[in-house]
């Protein structure tokens, strides 16, 4: 088996309730949560509304 091309080292850290925050090796920072539909499917009404991590995703796909 071939060695890999690129490994992510990245980290994630549970800040409170369902607040995420992403680090990037490159010292970026991401905030992950929930929003829009998906706080209403699970009843989150309390939650701030912040990126999914599939937001985060689609944007990179797209860049």
């Amino acid at each position: 088996m071939s060695e890999p091309v690129y490994v992510s080292r990245s980290r994630i850290v549970k800040v409170e309730g369902l607040h995420r925050q992403g680090h990037l090796e490159a010292g970026g920072t991401l905030d992950f949560g929930v929003h829009g539909a998906i706080k209403s499917l699970y009843k989150l009404e309390g939650a701030p509304d912040m990126p999914l991590p599939v937001d985060y995703v689609v944007a990179a796909t797209g860049g």
